[in-house]
């Protein structure tokens, strides 16, 4: 399990959790996640630097950086990709902004 991983997530209204943690705490039994929501789900909340898309296959979601949570990691689901060569910079501004204000 790495930091951006994508996992499905058994949610009807969250298909798919981005693991933000770093890589050096891999070993706890819980992970910090973002949820992926449909940018047609989330689109009025589409805030590129708080809530920017992130292609899952070839469909758009919304990553809803304010619902960032916990999960245990015995509750991920399959891994689908790893983002972190074409998210890793908007994903860290992302998180910037929520926690820091810039």
């Amino acid at each position: 399990m790495a930091r951006f991983d994508i996992y499905k997530y058994n949610n009807p209204g969250i298909p798919f959790v981005l693991d933000v943690q770093a890589d050096l705490l891999s070993g706890l039994n819980t992970c910090v996640v973002i949820p992926l929501v449909s940018e047609q789900k989330a689109k009025r909340e589409a805030v590129p630097k708080l809530k920017p898309i992130i292609k899952v296959g070839s469909k758009d979601y919304v990553l809803m950086t304010t619902d960032i949570g916990t999960l245990t990691r015995s509750s991920l689901g399959e891994k689908v990709s790893n983002v972190e060569n074409e998210h890793r910079q908007t994903v860290t501004e992302a998180l910037d902004f929520l926690f820091q204000g810039f």
